[in-house]
């Protein structure tokens, strides 16, 4: 196996063959799109502490084959859908939620599920897999850059066992208004979990298989710990009926 080794274990780029990623424990597998967006090596030690089996990788057999994908997102809204673009993440993410695979996207990488981002006047579009416009925050201080309290929706598996805790934000822009149409009668309307800085504005949606935080999970000690499993945890598979 070609690729590089992380001091805790990821592997960089390995050269899989296009077969399925294999825990040799038996853990969920777990693809953090590696596509240039700064350091993530904190969200691979925690996903791992989290009981995963992590990789680092841009190929499309390891995005598409793990039980989940992680998309990091910092800096810009416009460099982050251009430099996901050019590793084809855009599609890759998009096949992903189509069929019904899991994804959890964290800080950029959740406004960029929002159909445009404004940032110094210049508007961007996004993949548009909510409605919404991610915009500077109204506050007298930005960036929000600390700790928050949030405001977790009833039923919320991803906050399950922290709704009451606080979580890390560095951010300067979010999303301000949800204005979601539940067009099937069947489909379930997403749960979206709000913060506040200068005024409300959305910390986290869970939408089926496309779950996102604004705020860094990987940064937010023991609550962040504990949302990161439950992601996790809900990738494993159950086990056939009549085994123990």
């Amino acid at each position: 196996m070609t690729g590089q080794i992380l001091r805790d274990g990821a592997v960089i780029d390995p050269a899989t063959g296009g077969k399925k990623p294999v825990s040799p424990e038996g853990k969920p597998t777990v693809t953090v799109l590696d596509y240039g967006s700064g350091n993530v090596r904190s969200a691979v030690r925690a996903l791992e502490r989290a009981g995963a089996e992590v990789l680092l990788s841009s190929k499309a057999e390891d995005v598409l084959n793990a039980d989940g994908l992680v998309v990091p997102g910092v800096g810009a809204f416009e460099t982050v859908m251009r430099e996901l673009k050019a590793v084809d993440g855009i599609r890759l993410i998009g096949r992903r939620v189509a069929g019904g695979r899991p994804v959890l996207a964290i800080c950029v990488g959740l406004q960029v599920m929002f159909e445009a981002g404004v940032e110094h006047g210049t508007e961007a579009e996004g993949m548009g897999e909510w409605p919404g416009k991610v915009e500077l925050l109204p506050a007298e201080v930005v960036p929000h850059m600390g700790w928050n309290t949030v405001q977790v929706p009833e039923g919320s598996k991803l906050f399950a066992g922290v709704e009451d805790e606080r979580f890390y934000f560095v951010h300067s822009y979010g999303v301000q208004d949800w204005n979601f149409d539940v067009i099937q009668p069947r489909m379930t309307a997403p749960l979206v979990t709000w913060s506040e800085h200068g005024a409300p504005f959305i910390a986290a949606v869970e939408n089926g298989p496309l779950c996102a935080t604004q705020f860094h999970p990987e940064k937010s000690g023991d609550a962040g710990a504990r949302l990161l499993r439950n992601w996790v945890d809900g990738l494993r598979k159950p086990a056939p009926a009549g085994t123990a």
